[in-house]
């Protein structure tokens, strides 16, 4: 698995590391919080300290829940009870204080891992909302048996609501997904391609805005 550490400590991280790829994880290391929020994209499993540079890591955990559901494990000298059970509320899927044996880590990885896989579902290639027919792998959409031509940014936008019929999605999670990194995207730059998308599609109704949060593609 890609396993994304956040561990400002070289000592401890370079150890975590070789045992990762030793025990045949693809691990890969960052020291701070914001450079946490542009890697997850790439990561299956995220091991998180708490104690970072730039940033308090359960502040880190609260942005990271609301844009990827990637499973967090905490890994943390913390030990405290109120911090575990904040650690856990905010979202993490386990918490696991420092020093921990190399054993019982992989196991936990492991198991956060598999529920994880459990809980997901590849989205289809061709997702249908009312008469509007969106491909994911050739990137056209057709609205009303015929083809409208959108910008790459727009689709994206698009793809992002779509991989996600009938959720909502927040603004955080589209610009992080669309732009890279949701805590600099301007936020101005999505409401400009939302209108034009919603122009495109010329269906009203379609693209639902939900105050304060974010979007939701149909019913």
């Amino acid at each position: 698995m890609r396993v994304l550490l956040v561990e400002d400590d070289d000592g401890v991280a370079d150890a975590l590391v070789e045992a990762l790829r030793a025990n045949g994880h693809r691990p890969a290391r960052v020291r701070r919080g914001a450079d946490a929020l542009i890697a997850h994209r790439d990561a299956d499993v995220v091991l998180l300290d708490l104690g970072l540079p730039d940033q308090d890591g359960l502040e880190v955990l609260r942005k990271l829940r609301k844009i990827d559901p990637v499973p967090v494990l905490v890994l943390t000298a913390r030990g405290d009870e109120r911090t575990v059970v904040r650690g856990l509320r905010l979202g993490a899927d386990d918490y696991l204080v420092k020093p921990v044996r190399l054993a019982e880590l992989l196991a936990r990885i492991d198991a956060v891992a598999r529920r994880s896989a459990a809980r997901s579902q590849e989205p289809d290639d061709v997702v249908r909302v009312s008469d509007v027919e969106i491909d994911l792998q050739s990137r056209q959409v057709v609205v009303g048996g015929r083809e409208i031509s959108l910008t790459t940014k727009e689709f994206d936008v698009l793809a992002v609501l779509a991989r996600r019929p009938g959720t909502a999605v927040s603004r955080q999670q589209l610009m992080d997904e669309v732009w890279g990194n949701a805590f600099v995207a301007v936020s101005r730059t999505l409401d400009v391609h939302l209108t034009q998308l919603r122009a495109k599609l010329d269906r009203p109704g379609l693209l639902h805005t939900i105050r304060g949060f974010g979007y939701r593609l149909g019913e």
